[in-house]
């Protein structure tokens, strides 16, 4: 494990040396930062998460940019899946990925890995996206929030939205690869309005080949530097 963390950073001096073609585009590049105000107003496109550390992190989703990422997303978050999942990679400065069940940075959900959705919205601070292998085609059910801007993130991996309240929770997110004492997504739910109450039992974690970006947070690598 501790070797494909590596990768990322790996990839990124290769970069350097011999940059690589960027990968295009799959959603209209006049895409804006800010969402349609019919895609605001729908409360199925916000994603809440309750953390372990008291605070609650509010995500505004972006269908118009990723469907097929963002209804994972929503799918898996009422079903309970996010509930108990600890952030396993944090590196502070960059970002912190979870999202998976068994903690290790090498599972995701039962359900088949995603086609990569990359699209024009840009990794700043609070920038919610999808982590994936360096196969573009590999993100499942992590994700990664940035902690500050990063450039060359963008267009590599499918960004599903960014965070609008919380992000004081975010920075508190405790640090490691993985922490010793992780802090954990103790509930997930789409929509307005307080946490439903807890499931009796979350799903049963399930070992399949995960996903991050290889320049950016990854199920097996994560962001860049």
């Amino acid at each position: 494990m501790k070797a494909l963390l590596a990768l990322p950073f790996l990839a990124f001096a290769l970069v350097a040396a011999k940059p690589a073609p960027k990968p295009e585009v799959t959603t209209p590049a006049e895409l804006s930062i800010n969402p349609p105000a019919a895609i605001v107003a729908d409360p199925n496109n916000h994603l809440n998460l309750q953390l372990s550390n008291g605070g609650v992190v509010t995500v505004q989703l972006r269908p118009d940019a990723a469907p097929n990422s963002v209804q994972r997303i929503q799918m898996l978050a009422a079903q309970g899946f996010y509930n108990g999942t600890p952030f396993h990679r944090v590196i502070p400065g960059f970002m912190a990925q979870g999202g998976d069940p068994t903690g290790s940075g090498g599972a995701g959900s039962k359900l088949p890995n995603l086609q990569a959705e990359f699209n024009s919205l840009p990794h700043l601070r609070g920038t919610v996206a999808m982590a994936r292998t360096d196969d573009p085609d590999t993100a499942n059910s992590q994700f990664y929030i940035m902690y500050a801007p990063n450039i060359s993130l963008d267009g590599k991996y499918t960004v599903i939205g960014r965070v609008t309240s919380g992000m004081a929770a975010v920075d508190g997110i405790t640090p490691g690869q993985p922490p010793q004492n992780p802090t954990k997504i103790v509930n997930a739910w789409i929509g307005d309005g307080p946490a439903p109450a807890l499931p009796a039992a979350a799903p049963a974690p399930v070992a399949t080949t995960p996903a991050a970006p290889a320049a950016a947070p990854q199920e097996t690598t994560a962001p860049g530097n």
